[in-house]
């Protein structure tokens, strides 16, 4: 039952096959029993159970339900969620409780979702890990499979698990190790420069972005105002259609959202693509790449040529300068949000009474960790002291990368076919030897740039590496064609097979070896 996707655990519940409490228990129950992968910050059980009752009402009763009715989710630790604890993993913020839900997660929770508790993360979001934040790291469920213990092992590595563990990704790792874990059937995430899409191949999920204003990000505390996007991690593509067209729409709370009414995305079964053109950036095949996500990037187009596609290379020439520009806009915007955590209107406060502005320095050193403290500096450099020579210019840049990604749509080409990310995930060991902007600047390379130009993603799993681990590809769409985009990776989904097949032999290969090795009390079956 865990293991269903949405639509199958939905039929289930109006069959009558399970309820919604016995569905939130057991996931509550997967919670607790995988509690040393340090997926949750917070774990709302009561909020959760008493979500469900109300659910189970409904369905006893006839009610009109809405389309995650008795279906438990999770959500990342920046939004908002109202009398339950939001923290964004500093100490800046902890014991904070915010009076009022983001406006996504109220709309999750009007169709009858349950809030099963808030994920980790990297603090305040910045980071490509989910390791940097005050709670701990999160594990990638993947480090416990069998296949990969296996390999491991044949490879001659170490069997401690405290330092063979692998990362999720971030810095939403958190909801993506919840989605691969079976703690849930869809998890909220947010995406600046790729905070959803990486974890989401690390940990063998689907990972969306929506374009840049489909969805509010009213009371998702923010990092960078114009890149963030909530983000949408399940099971499969369709079922990121289904949360999407739950969560599309104007927002009179949010100016940057659209103004047009929003029709439902429901994607049809796509059976022919010899009408389709996927474009692969000749920029994104770079030396760092692996030779084993490179090989998947062939066989996949190979696969839509072999239907009818045509399959083309293209170039978006100003891609090298896209870090450099994605980090000056970025900790510009951060030095601007961070401003608000000054110790005297809410947050942490230190004891420090000497002058306002020793108690604003002693605040901010015990609130923030050395990411966000460095970004922060970072960010007032660059506006005080060099605003015309660095924020305006990386504006510029920014208008040429989005330039670049337009003029190749315009060309002619439908979706673009990129990776998602370098290799398969990391051990930590091998993870923590980087400072955290260099990680970042590595992780995001094929992510970040669609930020800034405010285009739809989705990563999709697509098979293991020779270490049994899974491996993503990232499909590229234009501005508010978010349909065609999950139409065409919904059809590459049902090629691979890998969500429905792989994910599900592996986690219960996983479950059995959870807390070394002695049998998860609760059964994907």
């Amino acid at each position: 039952m865990l293991g269903q996707t949405l639509r199958e655990v939905s039929v289930a519940l109006k069959q009558g096959q399970v309820t919604p409490t016995e569905l939130c228990q057991r996931c509550l129950s997967l919670i607790k029993t995988t509690k040393f992968l340090n997926v949750y910050i917070i774990v709302s059980e009561e909020v959760a159970l008493k979500q469900a009752e109300e659910s189970k009402k409904k369905y006893e009763e006839g009610h009109s339900l809405g389309d995650l009715d008795g279906i438990p989710i999770a959500v990342k630790d920046n939004f908002s969620t109202s009398g339950i604890e939001t923290t964004c993993a500093p100490n800046m913020l902890k014991g904070y409780v915010p009076p009022y839900n983001a406006i996504v997660v109220q709309k999750l929770l009007d169709q009858g979702a349950l809030l099963t508790g808030k994920t980790n993360l990297d603090e305040f979001a910045m980071g490509s890990g989910s390791t940097d934040g005050i709670f701990g790291p999160v594990k990638n469920p993947w480090s416990y499979s069998k296949q990969y213990r296996e390999k491991r092992k044949q490879n001659s590595h170490s069997e401690n698990e405290d330092s063979n563990w692998l990362i999720t990704g971030g810095s939403s790792g958190g909801s993506a190790a919840a989605m691969s874990a079976f703690t849930c059937f869809a998890a909220l995430g947010s995406d600046t420069g790729g905070s959803t899409r990486n974890p989401a191949a690390h940990c063998g999920v689907v990972g969306l972005i929506p374009s840049y204003g489909l969805v509010s990000h009213h009371g998702v505390i923010p990092l960078v105002n114009s890149m963030d996007v909530p983000g949408i991690l399940t099971r499969c593509v369709d079922d990121a259609a289904t949360v999407l067209g739950i969560l599309a729409g104007h927002d009179p709370k949010d100016s940057t959202t659209i103004q047009d009414p929003v029709k439902p995305f429901t994607l049809p079964s796509l059976t022919d693509v010899s009408k389709l053109c996927i474009g692969i950036p000749k920029e994104y095949l770079t030396p760092e790449l692996s030779s084993e996500v490179q090989s998947l990037l062939v066989q996949t187009a190979n696969l839509f040529e072999s239907e009818g596609a045509k399959v083309i290379e293209v170039s978006l020439p100003h891609t090298s300068y896209s870090i450099v520009c994605y980090h000056v806009l970025c900790t510009s915007e951060v030095a601007s949000n961070m401003a608000r955590f000054d110790g005297l209107e809410y947050g942490h406060r230190c004891d420090n009474d000497v002058s306002t502005e020793a108690m604003h320095a002693a605040t901010r050193r015990e609130g923030f960790n050395d990411v966000v403290r460095g970004r922060i500096l970072s960010g007032n450099f660059l506006l005080k002291e060099n605003y015309e020579n660095y924020f305006v210019k990386a504006q510029k840049v920014r208008r040429l990368i989005a330039n670049d990604f337009v003029n190749v749509f315009n060309s002619g080409v439908d979706v673009l076919l990129t990776p998602t990310t370098l290799s398969e995930a990391m051990p930590y060991t091998e993870f923590i030897k980087e400072d955290n902007r260099t990680r970042s600047a590595q992780d995001n390379i094929f992510t970040q740039a669609i930020n800034m130009a405010g285009l739809p993603a989705v990563s999709v799993p697509m098979a293991l590496s020779s270490q049994a681990l899974p491996i993503g590809l990232q499909f590229i769409g234009r501005a508010f064609c978010d349909q065609q985009l999950l139409t065409v990776a919904k059809w590459f989904e049902k090629q691979v097979q890998f969500p429905v097949v792989q994910l599900q032999e592996l986690m219960d290969d996983c479950l059995a070896v959870f807390e070394n090795e002695k049998l998860a009390s609760v059964s994907l079956k």
